[in-house]
């Protein structure tokens, strides 16, 4: 194609004769065709932007607050949750056949660090659970020294780190969690504990507003905006710490004697899902 110019304004232009492009400036500058879209191309794109920009609204809060179970006998409740959550929790606990009860959670809030584990959200959690009617000696406290960023992800190193520390194998367990953390809960455990350990969660909504209409108020698009952006970050940004890499080091004796109880269970199924090698009695105690 050969392209003409008016030579009055065609001064330091270079005419070429293929691909519609015309150069200024010695080569600087490329003027060439391009495709763009029509005013139809750019209604449908608009309507097809609204149309996704709704369903992520309207389907983001039950992507977060997720549910799904595992058929196990042992139970980890997030201490740091509300006593609305602990009541439910005590119910699920003694209605579901469970027969192991974890709570986890580092110092408490409002704390500059770690002072024992009498202030941390599991014991906290754990105290309250024996309140709402769980017998003392079916519950365990494993409590985070960890304060600050990356909290449920300390706590549950510092649940695999008890169990391997205690000889306890678990092939599976739900992790009792409330509303939108649920799915950050999740990923984060699985992380923690592997493929070779089956993670389930239990959200437990925030009776506080209409989780079908949670843009109708101030602390429902607060949970969605902050765990939505949160679970981002966990998903795609986050990197342990050095010293929670060093901790992962003391799960390879935990995965080793996991993978020994799935072969045993199959020859033993009633013992397969929570196994202690020797007579280890879980107590309700401060560790």
């Amino acid at each position: 194609m050969t392209i003409k110019t008016d030579p009055q304004y065609s001064q330091g232009v270079s005419r070429v004769s293929s691909g519609g492009e015309r150069r200024a400036l010695g080569g600087l500058l490329v003027r060439k065709e391009a495709w763009r879209l029509s005013g139809l191309g750019r209604l449908i794109l608009a309507i097809a932007t609204a149309a996704l920009a709704t369903w992520i609204f309207l389907e983001i809060y039950s992507f977060l607050a997720i549910t799904t179970k595992e058929s196990t006998d042992t139970l980890i409740v997030e201490g740091w949750v509300h006593e609305y959550g602990l009541r439910i929790a005590a119910k699920e606990f003694k209605t579901n056949g469970y027969k192991r009860l974890f709570t986890t959670g580092g110092p408490v809030e409002g704390l500059a660090g770690y002072v024992n584990d009498y202030q941390t959200a599991a014991s906290v959690g754990a105290e309250g659970l024996v309140k709402a009617g769980v017998t003392a000696d079916a519950v365990q406290m494993v409590p985070s020294h960890i304060i600050g960023r990356d909290r449920t992800y300390s706590s549950a190193v510092a649940l695999r780190n008890w169990l391997h520390d205690n000889d306890v194998i678990v092939n599976s367990f739900n992790v009792l969690t409330e509303d939108t953390h649920a799915r950050r809960t999740r990923l984060l455990f699985e992380e923690v504990f592997g493929s070779k350990v089956r993670v389930g969660v239990i959200s437990i909504p925030d009776p506080g507003y209409d989780q079908r209409h949670w843009w109708r108020y101030s602390q429902g698009v607060k949970d969605v905006l902050i765990e939505g952006l949160a679970y981002i970050y966990a998903k795609f940004f986050f990197w342990p710490s050095a010293a929670e890499s060093q901790a992962d080091l003391r799960s390879q004796r935990l995965e080793i004697t996991g993978q020994r109880t799935q072969e045993d269970g199959r020859a033993n199924p009633q013992g397969a899902d929570f196994q202690m090698r020797e007579a280890f009695t879980v107590s309700y105690r401060k560790i």
